[in-house]
């Protein structure tokens, strides 16, 4: 199973744009910039996107364990707080803290944190950043 998301950047750094889309269509063409990732204008950015990625896969995982365990959540909320500091050799996303406000009423605490744990450990955004990054570059004509 393979899916795909995709970006176009115009112009420089600075005064450039870009736009990106996801295979679904969910998010298309939207707009991200210089100015939407360090500054605070209109638009998305990388780091806010892989933020929602992560909730999200952090959150099915989570309801994943929690009913190997027995567990049924009546809701899973969770935030990714992303990270991105500058450093002398460039840009880096040091950590992700995921925040999950879950309600499961009568709810073992044991179970429910053993089981948080290997949601984290397990969930597939949270393994692809220790994953292997592959490319192919072509510069065009």
């Amino acid at each position: 199973m393979k899916h795909h998301g995709s970006a176009e950047w115009v112009g420089g750094l600075k005064d450039g744009k870009g736009r990106v889309s996801t295979e679904s269509g969910v998010l298309s063409n939207a707009q991200y910039s210089f100015k939407t990732r360090f500054e605070d204008s209109k638009g998305t950015n990388p780091e806010e996107l892989i933020g929602a990625a992560h909730a999200a896969c952090f959150s099915m995982a989570l309801a994943g364990q929690l009913e190997k365990v027995g567990l049924q959540p009546d809701t899973i909320k969770t935030t990714a707080t992303v990270t991105l500091e500058k450093s002398s050799d460039g840009f880096s996303i040091p950590a992700i803290h995921l925040q999950a406000n879950v309600k499961i009423p009568g709810a073992d605490k044991g179970l429910f944190d053993k089981a948080a744990k290997d949601a984290k450990e397990g969930c597939p955004v949270s393994k692809l950043m220790r994953a292997t990054i592959t490319m192919d570059a072509r510069l065009e004509d």
